[in-house]
């Protein structure tokens, strides 16, 4: 199973940096990098609204689920 964070895409489409968003979300811009990046092993609910509130979209816009290919 994996998550993929498209978060890149929805900065790309509301023309929003990194810096303004970490600043609109409350977090540091190293956190919204690893996030964006795909390096966080979780987020919180209440981070992924306060997200989902600076971009105006859905969880679903941003997270991605891709089935692990069979080995």
């Amino acid at each position: 199973m994996a998550i993929i964070v498209r978060l890149d895409r929805m900065m790309a489409d509301r023309k929003m940096s990194l810096n303004e968003l970490a600043e609109k979300v409350g977090m540091t811009n190293v956190n919204m990098s690893n996030l964006k990046t795909g390096k966080m092993k979780g987020i919180r609910f209440e981070t992924l609204d306060a997200i989902c509130k600076a971009l105006q979209c859905s969880p679903g816009d941003i997270l991605e689920y891709e089935e692990d290919a069979v080995k």
